[in-house]
This record gives structure tokens, C-alpha cells and sequence, in this order.
């Protein structure tokens, strides 16, 4: 892209004076003349010389001199986005909507590019973004290239109406205007009426560009007792997508990849364990950087463990007609159902120590005493407490409930009765149902009345038809307690049978486990948004971050969807806080098909413009001596002879110089680095890992070495210094007895001399630990996890023994602790080492089994790093499954056990230690 109108006078001034220069410049050769044979004419000289002509490569040089100074002068660009330049009023329309968060960079090149076009050209030029309103101003190119630098993606997608309109009155004021549209694809945030606003502007010319990346979201993510589950969409051709799930650290608790088929939007599942899912804070797609990628988790996510508890032995005889029953049914999609083993004599007691964060009690009565104290403790210390009405309670004395009851309750239809069966009453805006469906089809026969007490409306959730209550609530200290006034069977109502007593219980096991306001600061909610504020807010590229000033408080019930107003984030305070969505559960992700809408759309090549001024110059001055010498040469003042053969060793000289520094600095400067790493090494004997490329996964294994490194030293005579990183491809791994390598399914194999150098420090008495950290994805006679595919492809390449499951008898389980197993993070895994010859029939049995090496493989899937790593104050830095300190400790004494098996070998196998042995295990 060129312009030529501020030379062309400067050209023309000076373009022939320059050349007859040029052409003058060349010394002239003498004619040869022929004097007479006499005295007087063979003193004369002549008069004048006539130059010799110019050879046409030197008058081919000196003009492409002349016209590199020109272009040179014109400033000249390349531009490899193939925008072209228009000096027409132009405006670039900017898609800043989640979905181009991920090529982000690129869009703001492309549009860079296009912006320094136009200001070349002396056109104006505008910037607008999707979500804007605003109407563009055109302005001149550092202007624009200003707005377009401070822009940032939103966390949600823009309607682009207003957008639309904005253009169509950019058009008709500037009847020339061109209008470039660089566009994220995708059809939600009506695409289809921007297009209509593009074709009916009346613009000189619409350009619209893509970026060639299809974008992916999460949807309707849902923890309920079976697994964490989220939807993930596509648009584009991507065949498999990775879901991670991490917790409120950034801390990845567990993954779950997908395969797309011909599907464009699947289900992902993450089986963890119910501990370790309530851990998780929200999930996001690998390798996708966007709000839409993110689906966030909040209380209402967590699987909440509920212990049911029933009236008395009428419930064992039936059970399917039991309150139980019923109970169970409804809450098991969402909650852990815990009930008392047949025979115990205080079921109550006996649940409470399995510390559910629910309790149902349906018709139990609770008399002052072990517990009933026992149960007020719970409460008070946050739990939620669940009671239904019935015979039982009707007429009991109960302290823990949130009104009074009058005795006996009532009675509504039958044959002793005036009244008929009475339907539900809306719920109040007030109430945690409120958004719920009121059925008529429920009805109810009898209840349990409230004494009509001061505050009864506040306590009160739920009415019927004639205002009586149905369910009340009051918070008592951390905890709540709630009351069915009707029984949790089909007895005294159908609303155990029906889909709102599902609801009902779902949103109570939502509210369990917070600081449950009460109904009088609830009905303050709607007035006061700072109960709903913004907590913490995605931003476009899908990062929590603080709330910015133009995010507002929602209010109770919101669905969505997500806007500039109330964007994706966790809103409310403390533990009580709510998620909003990037899209909601039934969102739906598609393209935009621009060629059904008359349109076509060009792939944005972003790229930086190169200023060819530089290389022209840079030629012209080699021009411009490279003439010199030449006008030298041709004047014979100048030997080219001695000066090239001069400039050729020169040359040569230089050239050698450069070779031998070079590969004297690539020889010589590893080795010296690599000579001091490996002398500390050899001084001192130290545990490594192997580098993953990951970096979070390559901290856990430093940390977890670590720590296995303090114990060894505080609890062995073995004093290792501290760990260190290795990579197989470039360091020396002889001076390591051990190495432990986690296994990162999305690293790419190491090429085949890596693998050799691996084999060989195998075969020269290496121990590699292989970690594939995928116990809980492990399933047996399913396909295998991604990381043990990847590690099966890396072992085809490793010359290695059979392995087995490591037996109980194995020397390794008893080099320094008496050992069951290997356990890390996980307890589940197996543990796989060389495999041994089996032993003589004829043999003694003895306690451990003989070999004549150390196995050069350990294979686990129990994460050991993880289980052993912990922070500067020694606290654990990740929850275990199923967990507890003895499950850590156990975990550490089997990394003790691997070091001490790796350094001393068969040592515990030898007949001298039989009898110590046998001794300490009391044989």
C-alpha cells in the first residue's frame, strides 16, 4: 500500500538533475589519437575527451538508487491483513462479547491494522464496540488506535441492536462511509437483525472479517449425589473437549474429558467423591479463555449429607408407606441419604456423628435430655433442621421448633368435618419458595395449627388457601430449623407425592451450611440489594475479579441471563452467596451463517504492518557505495585483485570467527553449567522429579519432594539435600537413585533419544515412580484415562520387566515401615512394581520375598506428591480420599519406604534379619 502524492513534486524536482549526476559520476576514458609523425603536432594535446559509454548494469544500478530513495521517501507498507486502504470515512465495529475473548490479541491486530490503513490514506476513522450505545465519532487514526487499545471483552454476549442502529445513522450522515465488521460468528446477540441494519445502512461498502477459532461454553452445571455434571457447546469441529474442575485455590480436584461425536452440545461428568466435589468452585474448559468457558459453583451446588430419622416401628413394617420413604425419594437426585442401622438404640446420637449438615425428623418428638441437648448443639452450630407434623408431635411438648402448636391439630374434609380440603396459597416474595409453582392439585386434609403468636407471619414460608401455615422457620443461632405442619407421608396431604415437595426440599438443602437469614431480614432483601451485591465478578476472559462500578445487585430468584447490569460472578457476602451463569441452562451456541444473508466473510489475518522505508534505505546506501567502488575500479584507481582477495579472507576469517565462538559457546557453556549441577548432585544425594511442562503439576512434585525429604531427614539417618527438576532430554540422570514423574496426559511423548537415555538409567540401577494421579478416573474394564494412555505409549519405547500388583510379601513394603500398600491422595490406586520369579515349592515361607534388585519401575495412580506436600507451616495443602491424618501419615511412610528401598535393595531380604523380623511381628 502505497502513497505517492507528497513526493511526486519532490520527484520531479529532482529525479533528472539526480541521474545526469549519477551518470556523470563515471571518469572518462581516453580516445586514442593518432599524432602526425612530426615535432609540432606530437607536442600538441588534444583539447577535449569524450567519455566512453556507461555499461547498462551500472545504469540499471544507479536507477534502482534513485528509485529506492523515491519510494523510500513515499513510506511504503506492507499490510498482511490484506486490508485495503480507503481514504473514505470508516468505521470499525468491533464484536467484544465473551466469545472473542480467546483471539482476542488477534482481533485488536486486525483491527489495528485496518485503523493504520485508513489514517495512511487520510481517511477518518471510528471504533465501535458491540456493547456500546454510544454513537461513533470519526477522528483521525491515533484517536481510534486509543479507543481501541482500552477496550476489553465483556463477560457476556451484547445485543447488538443498539449497535445496529448506531451504524445505520453513521452511513447517512457519511454518504461514502465504509463499514468494517469484524465479527465473532456467532448468531446469538442478534446477528441476524445486525446484518439487516448492515445491508439496509446504505453504506458504501460492509467488509466483514472472522477469526478462525469457534468458541466453546459450559451450561447448566449441576452437583447432585451421583456426580458433578456440566453441558459443554460448540460451534466449531472440535472433536473432544477437557473439563476441569477446580477448586477456590485454582487447584485442579479432577477432570472429565469428552468426545463430541456429531453432537453439538454434550453432557461431562466428573465421578469424585462427595467431599472432594464440594471442594470444587467452579469448572472451565482446557485451553478456552473466556466467562463462557467458566460455569461457576456456589452453596446451592453442594451435595449436602442428610440423616432421615423416623416416628417408630410402623415405618419398619411398612417401609414403602413409611414417611421415609417419601423422604428418600425426594432428596436422593440431590442429597446423601443417611438412615440408622437396624438395632441402635439412639439412632439420633448415632447420625449425629456422621455429622450431616441435615436432619429430618418425621413425627419424632424430643423430650429434654442427652438428646435433645444433643441436637440443639447442632443446630445452633449451623445445621439445618427438618421436621414434619404427625400424631406424635401433635400432642408432644418440643422446644425445638419454630412456633408453638396447639394440640391435636385439625381436621379439613371427611365425614366429621365442615371444612373442605384446602389448596395452596401463592408464596411470598418473602419466602425461599417464592418462584415456585403454587399446584392447585395440592390439597390438604390436616395440619398441625400454629398459635397465632406476634411474629408468626415473619415465621411463616408457606400458607394455605385460608392463611393458615403449612411450613415455618426460624433461625436459631447458626443453624435453622423448618417445620412441615403436615405429616411426610400421603396421609395427611398429597404434597409428598407431588413435584413441589422435591422443589421445597431442594431449596432447604440449598440454604443448609450458610447463615441462613431470617424471614425478617429476608423480607428486607428485596428493598436492600446489598444483600445480593456483587461478590466477585468474571471478567471476559473468564478471571474472577472485584466488581466494577457499573455491576448491580440481583434480586431474589435470578435467572438471568448475564448483561452489563448483573454479569457472571458470585453475588452476596460471606457463605451465602449465590452464582450467576454466563448462560443459562437452555442457552443454545451456534454460527452465523453469513452467506444465507447475502453476505460473505473473510478470515482476519492479523498481523503487524511492516514499514518497508528501513529495507529500501538499508539498499539504497549498498547502492550508493557499491557504485563508488565501482566508479573507482573503472577510473583504475582502485585493485580489485588484492582488495577482493583482502575482502574474501576477511571474509572467511569472519565467518570462521563466528563458527568456532558459536559452537564453542554451545559446547563449552552447557557443559560448564551442566558440570556444576552435576558436581552438586554427585556431593550430595538428593530426590528429583521429572519436569512436566506443567507448571502447577511441577510445583506439587517440588513441594511433595520436599516434604518427603524433611521426613526423611528427621526420621531416617539418610539426609538427602533438597530436590530438584530434571528433564530427561538435556540433564544427566545417573547421579538420582530416584525419580518421581507425573504423568500430564496433555504433554507431548519425549522423542525416542530421550527414551533410550530413559531405559538406560533404568538399566543402570534407576528407580522412576511413575504417577498417572488418576485413581478415581480409573475404571475397571473401561478405556484407560488419558494419562495412562499417555504412559503406555512412553513404555512401549522402555525396555521394562513384567510388573505385578506389589504383594503384601514384597521387600518394599517392609524396608523401613511394616506396610499394607502405597497410599497418596487417593487410597484406591494400585501400585505395580517388577514382577519376581516365583519362589521354590520347597521353600520355608518367609516374611519378605527375595529379590536380586530394585525394581527400576513403580507404576501408581495414587498422586503421592500430593499426599505428601504441604506449605511453610506444615499444613497440608490437599484434601485426601476418603481422607484423614492417618490416611497422610500412611501416605508418608510409604514415600519413606520407596527412598529406602531404592538406596539399600534387597538389604530387609537377607536370612540374617528373618529372626528381628519375626519378632517384631510377634511370630
Amino acid at each position: 500500500m502505497f502513497s505517492f502524492a507528497a513526493p511526486l513534486a519532490l520527484f520531479g524536482l529532482i529525479s533528472l538533475p539526480m541521474i545526469y549526476w549519477l551518470l556523470r559520476v563515471t571518469p572518462p576514458r581516453p580516445r586514442e589519437i593518432v599524432f602526425p609523425p612530426t615535432k609540432i603536432l606530437r607536442e600538441l594535446k588534444p583539447d577535449e575527451e569524450t567519455p566512453a559509454k556507461t555499461p547498462w548494469w551500472l545504469m540499471a544500478l544507479r536507477l534502482a538508487l534513485a528509485a529506492a530513495l523515491i519510494f523510500a521517501m513515499a513510506g511504503p507498507v506492507w499490510a498482511p491483513s490484506g486490508v485495503v486502504a480507503s481514504a473514505a470515512p470508516t468505521l470499525v465495529i468491533l464484536d467484544d462479547g465473551w466469545t472473542a475473548a480467546p483471539t482476542w490479541e488477534r482481533r485488536l491486530a486486525g483491527a489495528a491494522s485496518i485503523i493504520e490503513s485508513v489514517a495512511r490514506a487520510g481517511g477518518p476513522v471510528a471504533v465501535a464496540l458491540a456493547s456500546e450505545s454510544a454513537a461513533p465519532v470519526p477522528g483521525d487514526g491515533p484517536r481510534a488506535m486509543e479507543k481501541l487499545r482500552s477496550a476489553r471483552p465483556k463477560p457476556f454476549l451484547p445485543d447488538r441492536k443498539a449497535i445496529g442502529e448506531q451504524v445505520s445513522a453513521f452511513a447517512h450522515a457519511h454518504r461514502t462511509a465504509r463499514i468494517v465488521w469484524i465479527s465473532d460468528g456467532v448468531a446469538q446477540g442478534d446477528a441476524a437483525g445486525f446484518v439487516r441494519a448492515l445491508k439496509e445502512s446504505g453504506a458504501a461498502g460492509v467488509e466483514i472479517y472472522v477469526e478462525n477459532h469457534a468458541p466453546r461454553a459450559l451450561a447448566a452445571p449441576t452437583n447432585d449425589a451421583a456426580a458433578l455434571s456440566v453441558d459443554v457447546l460448540r460451534i466449531g469441529d472440535d472433536a473432544s473437549a477437557v473439563v476441569d474442575a477446580l477448586d477456590a485455590k485454582g487447584r485442579t480436584v479432577g477432570r472429565a474429558a469428552v468426545d463430541f461425536g456429531g453432537a453439538r452440545r454434550v453432557r461431562a461428568k466428573i465421578e469424585l467423591p462427595v467431599e472432594l466435589r464440594n471442594e470444587v468452585s467452579h469448572l472451565r474448559i482446557e485451553g478456552e479463555n473466556s466467562a463462557g468457558a467458566v460455569a461457576l459453583l456456589d452453596a446451592r451446588s453442594k451435595v449436602k449429607r442428610v440423616a432421615l430419622i423416623g416416628g417408630g416401628a410402623a415405618d419398619e413394617a411398612q417401609p414403602l408407606l413409611s414417611p421415609l420413604y417419601y423422604l428418600e425419594k425426594a432428596l436422593a437426585p440431590f442429597a446423601q441419604i443417611r438412615t440408622a442401622r437396624p438395632g441402635v438404640v439412639d439412632p439420633v446420637q448415632a447420625l449425629l456423628a456422621e455429622q450431616p449438615n441435615i436432619m429430618g425428623l418425621a413425627d419424632v418428638g424430643l423430650a429434654p435430655g442427652e438428646t435433645f441437648d444433643a441436637v440443639s448443639r447442632f443446630v445452633e452450630e449451623g445445621g439445618t433442621l427438618i421436621r414434619f407434623a404427625g400424631p406424635r408431635l401433635a400432642n408432644a411438648d418440643d422446644g425445638l421448633l419454630p412456633v408453638r402448636l396447639r394440640r391435636n391439630g385439625r381436621v379439613l374434609g371427611g365425614a366429621m368435618s365442615w371444612e373442605e380440603p384446602k389448596a395452596l396459597a401463592e408464596f411470598d416474595a418473602t419466602s425461599p419458595f417464592f418462584g415456585l409453582p403454587a399446584s392447585k392439585d395440592v390439597t390438604v386434609q390436616r395440619q398441625v395449627l400454629a398459635e397465632p403468636d406476634p411474629g408468626l407471619a415473619d415465621k411463616t414460608w408457606a400458607r394455605l388457601s385460608d392463611g393458615t401455615p403449612l411450613v415455618t422457620a426460624e433461625r436459631r443461632g447458626k443453624g435453622l430449623i423448618v417445620l412441615f405442619h403436615v405429616n411426610a407421608d400421603a396421609n395427611w396431604s398429597n404434597l409428598p407425592i407431588s413435584g413441589l415437595f422435591v422443589d421445597m426440599l431442594k431449596r432447604i438443602s440449598a440454604m443448609a451450611g450458610e447463615s441462613a437469614p431470617s424471614s425478617s431480614e429476608r423480607s428486607g432483601m428485596v428493598a436492600d440489594p446489598s444483600a445480593f451485591a456483587p461478590m466477585r465478578l468474571l471478567d471476559g476472559f473468564g478471571a474472577l475479579g472485584a466488581p466494577g462500578l457499573s455491576a448491580q445487585s440481583i434480586p431474589p430468584g435470578f435467572d438471568g441471563p448475564a448483561s452489563a447490569e448483573h454479569p457472571p460472578g458470585l453475588y452476596g457476602s460471606g457463605e451465602a452467596f449465590v452464582a450467576v451463569q454466563t448462560l443459562r441452562p437452555t442457552d443454545e451456541l451456534s454460527a452465523f451463517d453469513f452467506a444465507g444473508a447475502g453476505l460473505s466473510a473473510d478470515v482476519l489475518r492479523a498481523g503487524g504492518q511492516l514499514d518497508l522505508r528501513g529495507p529500501l534505505l538499508v539498499f539504497a546506501l549498498a547502492a550508493f557505495i557499491a557504485d563508488a567502488l565501482i566508479a573507482l575500479a573503472l577510473a583504475g584507481k582502485l585493485r580489485l585483485r588484492p582488495l577482493g582477495a583482502a575482502t574474501a579472507a576477511l571474509f572467511c576469517l569472519l565467518c570462521a570467527t563466528a563458527m568456532t565462538t558459536g559452537e564453542t559457546r554451545a559446547e563449552s557453556a552447557p557443559k560448564s553449567a551442566a558440570t556444576q549441577r552435576d558436581k552438586d548432585a554427585a556431593l550430595t544425594a538428593r530426590l528429583a522429579y521429572v519436569i512436566s511442562g506443567d507448571a502447577h503439576v511441577d510445583e506439587i512434585s517440588r513441594l511433595g519432594l520436599e516434604a518427603l525429604t524433611q521426613a526423611l531427614n528427621a526420621r531416617t539417618s539418610f539426609a538427602p539435600g533438597d530436590p530438584v527438576g530434571v528433564d530427561p532430554a538435556k540433564d544427566e540422570l545417573a547421579f538420582y537413585p530416584l525419580l518421581y514423574w507425573p504423568i500430564v496426559a496433555s504433554a507431548p511423548q519425549p522423542p525416542a533419544k530421550t527414551v533410550a537415555k530413559v531405559t538406560a538409567y533404568m538399566k543402570q540401577g534407576g528407580t522412576i515412580i511413575f504417577d498417572t494421579r488418576d485413581a478415581l478416573s480409573q475404571r475397571v474394564g473401561g478405556a484407560p484415562s488419558p494419562e495412562a494412555q499417555w504412559l503406555r505409549d512412553l513404555t512401549k519405547g522402555l525396555d521394562i520387566p513384567p510388573l505385578e500388583v506389589t504383594p503384601r510379601d514384597h521387600v518394599i513394603t517392609k524396608t523401613f515401615y511394616l506396610l499394607d500398600g502405597f497410599v497418596g491422595r487417593y487410597a484406591n490406586g494400585e501400585t505395580w512394581v517388577e514382577a519376581l520369579p516365583p519362589e521354590p515349592k520347597d521353600q520355608a515361607a518367609r516374611p519378605v520375598r527375595a529379590t536380586d534388585s530394585v525394581s527400576a519401575i513403580v507404576i501408581t495412580s495414587n498422586d503421592l506428591a500430593s499426599a505428601w506436600a504441604h506449605d511453610k507451616r506444615g499444613q497440608p495443602l490437599f484434601p485426601l480420599t476418603p481422607g484423614g491424618a492417618r490416611q497422610r501419615e500412611f501416605a508418608l511412610r510409604g514415600g519413606i519406604n520407596l527412598v529406602m528401598y531404592t538406596l539399600t535393595g534387597n538389604y530387609k531380604s537377607d536370612q540374617v534379619h528373618v529372626r528381628d523380623l519375626l519378632e517384631r511381628l510377634g511370630q
